[in-house]
């Protein structure tokens, strides 16, 4: 597999610019869309969760505090979504041309680092707006990200396979998406869990990167065996994930 992706490299370039044209193609705003979707759903959750149900974000300004975890978490959400539907999008070109499988939910984790890139780059606006020092954990965060992409494609992959033999994954997939955004500490900070259930949510891959994307930028102690442990998960879900792609993916076109 891993050679198949060197040999195919410029394929997956292709493929994911294909899918940043598309996605932009006749819209008036264009990239613009990369930054209003997450900042929306700030301020909806700095009315809704800051204001009213005033829930603590240890000592982050709201917006800071929702924005951070809001660029990650709209990659990961979209990254899933989409490469779960990635197979069953491209029937077409899946039933007429021979080439790794693989390669689509790759191109949909490449393409949607434009707008995760985009979005970060608002976020470091909003860190000198509030005059947020820049610490030494900020060189975590290109670790974070690979992290981030490793587990988001993994996710993708597994789903993907799913999908073209269950076609229930259609409506499961975005469920699950809402379900995990409400268990991963996004609203509100993992602090305000009881230690006696902080390990039930870190069985959530995502929460250890969350947490430590957060750390990253505002100069917190960052939680490394909560990381270890997102880690760990994101590694076996990446290495089951890849097995399981590659077993059924002789079948793919037979089933599609």
């Amino acid at each position: 597999m891993i050679r198949e992706l060197w040999t195919y490299r410029e394929l997956a370039y292709f493929l994911a610019w294909r899918d940043v044209k598309v996605r932009y193609k006749q819209t008036v705003l264009g990239m613009l869309w990369a930054v209003i979707q997450p900042f929306f759903l700030m301020i909806m959750f700095v009315v809704l969760f800051g204001r009213l149900a005033k829930i603590p974000t240890d000592g982050i300004p709201l917006p800071v505090f929702y924005f951070s975890a809001l660029v990650p978490w709209m990659y990961f959400s979209t990254t899933v979504t989409s490469a779960g539907m990635s197979l069953v999008s491209n029937t077409a070109l899946l039933t007429k041309v021979y080439f790794p499988r693989i390669m689509l939910p790759v191109a949909v984790a490449l393409s949607n680092l434009v707008d995760f890139l985009i979005g970060s780059i608002l976020f470091i606006g909003f860190l000198v707006y509030y005059d947020l020092p820049f610490g030494p954990n900020l060189l975590l965060w290109p670790l974070l990200v690979i992290l981030l992409v490793l587990l988001s494609f993994s996710l993708g992959l597994f789903l993907a396979a799913l999908n073209v033999k269950y076609r229930d994954f259609r409506y499961v997939i975005p469920f699950a998406i809402q379900v995990m955004l409400f268990a991963t500490p996004i609203i509100y900070p993992a602090s305000i869990v009881p230690e006696k259930w902080r390990w039930l949510i870190s069985l959530n891959p995502l929460t250890g990167q969350i947490e430590a994307y957060r750390s990253a930028f505002f100069g917190h102690r960052i939680d490394w065996m909560g990381l270890t442990v997102s880690l760990a998960l994101t590694l076996a879900i990446f290495f089951y994930s890849a097995y399981s792609f590659r077993k059924m993916e002789r079948s793919f076109a037979d089933l599609i």
